[in-house]
């Protein structure tokens, strides 16, 4: 089981980051990314710190890896390409974008700056249109199918987009407390209750363990 994209009391999270892994260890997480809601404001204090205890957690835990990363939050279309360059100079392994979920005011546009910008997850992506995501799967941008209850209600719609133009799907739970983690079963049940049959749901999970060793698991040897 993976998890890539988390909250912690850096943000609006319930737990410091320690715990969440704890938490996520005991759930059977392989991988988790700690991705705090960012923009201008705080990317500077936020990325360093994550990047710190990541460090710190990675060198005394086994059975899990923890990535450090940032999630560009209600940031303005226009700022986020340049954004995300500066998260990465910050150090953040992972940048994930927060997307035009329908049950938030996200600026319209948000879904094609992140794309365009070169985020590696956009997240809850709402009602993202098919070119949209297309052109997801021709930058390697992956899609988020969320556990999480209110962007969740769109998954149906996303997994459809991506049936149609073949982008990288990933789950993540977008956890911002303990009762928000999932183990690999629930994961696979909310995949299968989007659209998806076993095997399928399978492979969303296999692509977000694949993205995360690309971006900051264990090297091999």
């Amino acid at each position: 089981m993976v998890d890539l994209h988390t909250h912690t009391t850096f943000s609006d999270g319930e737990l410091i980051p320690s715990e969440l892994a704890r938490r996520a260890q005991v759930k059977g997480l392989r991988y988790l990314a700690i991705t705090d809601h960012g923009d201008i404001s705080n990317l500077d204090i936020i990325i360093p710190a994550i990047s710190k205890v990541a460090v710190q957690l990675n060198e005394v835990k086994e059975g899990i890896r923890i990535i450090p990363g940032i999630e560009l939050t209600h940031v303005p279309p226009e700022l986020i390409p340049s954004l995300i360059t500066e998260a990465r100079g910050l150090g953040a392994k992972l940048v994930v974008v927060h997307g035009e979920t329908i049950v938030e005011p996200v600026a319209p546009g948000t879904n094609r700056a992140a794309i365009e910008g070169g985020a590696d997850i956009l997240a809850h992506p709402g009602l993202l249109t098919e070119e949209e995501a297309a052109q997801a799967a021709l930058k390697g941008v992956a899609l988020e199918v969320s556990g999480r209850k209110g962007h969740s209600l769109t998954n149906g719609h996303v997994v459809r987009m991506d049936k149609k133009v073949g982008a990288t799907l990933v789950f993540n739970t977008d956890a911002h407390g303990p009762q928000d983690l999932m183990d690999r079963n629930t994961a696979l049940k909310v995949l299968m209750g989007a659209g998806l049959d076993y095997e399928e749901s399978l492979e969303v999970i296999f692509e977000g363990e694949r993205l995360a060793k690309k971006l900051g698991g264990w090297q091999d040897g």
